[in-house]
């Protein structure tokens, strides 16, 4: 793929790194922003294939690493103050129709962005993928780890060292995402593992059945967690639905 570095800044001065994926094949005039899950970057392997389905189905793609991921500056706030990296990645995208996709924390992201003060230049549709319904964490054990990870000074500070996440201390949480996708007024895809070991697919169904028409539900029988291989064909063919709903 043809990939160019892009430098951004947020508008609370966080620097951003992405990076725009050119199309390859006939252009479909869109620009889709992929926005990535906690602990991942805009370079990950799982978040560039589906960089790679995108641009091969024609698209411009917008990757980048979130704030306190990665080779970007700032904490991470798992969903709060990411909106303002998804308005800085936007804001690059020119004057093409933009479709979001979100993973986890990149798809609160992306809702929050939609539907708040950020959104000067609303995108056309939106793909979220893995995205929890309410705050609440799995009973077992990958969600006591996530608990201790983000709300423990000891365990930032393991994250900053051995997962290369910078966490921002514990804020009050914003409203959850199931109280944001009625106010969307564009297409919007769930897209879902039936495997996932860590938001129950009863959280898409959730999101799904308060979403306005035109609404879509992909529930994937062998995919885990927010950006693996088999979620690259859904994400792409939801894009390709959102696209057509917005037309």
């Amino acid at each position: 793929m043809n990939e160019t570095l892009l430098e951004l800044h947020t508008h609370d001065d966080v620097r951003l790194v992405a990076r725009r994926w050119a199309p390859s094949g006939p252009a479909s005039g869109t620009t889709v922003v992929v926005a990535h899950g906690f602990a991942a970057s805009g370079t990950e392997a799982r978040v560039r294939a589906i960089a790679d389905a995108l641009a091969g189905a024609g698209h411009t793609v917008l990757t980048y690493d979130s704030r306190g991921h990665g080779e970007s500056g700032g904490e991470a706030t798992l969903g709060t103050d990411e909106p303002l990296d998804v308005a800085a990645v936007v804001d690059a995208a020119g004057h093409d129709p933009v479709i979001l996709v979100g993973a986890s924390m990149g798809a609160i992201g992306a809702l929050r962005y939609a539907v708040g003060h950020e959104s000067a230049r609303p995108p056309s549709g939106m793909v979220i993928v893995s995205c929890p319904a309410r705050w609440s964490l799995p009973r077992n054990a990958r969600g006591v780890v996530s608990a201790l990870m983000t709300q423990t000074p000891v365990g930032r500070w393991a994250a900053r060292r051995y997962v290369n996440v910078r966490i921002a201390r514990p804020r009050p949480r914003p409203a959850p995402p199931v109280d944001l996708v009625p106010d969307l007024r564009m297409p919007l895809a769930v897209v879902h593992g039936a495997a996932d070991p860590f938001i129950p697919v009863a959280d898409a169904e959730a999101l799904y059945g308060v979403a306005n028409e035109p609404r879509r539900l992909d529930v994937v029988d062998d995919m885990g967690h927010a950006f693996e291989p088999p979620s690259v064909t859904p994400v792409v063919e939801s894009v390709s639905w959102v696209i057509e709903q917005a037309r």
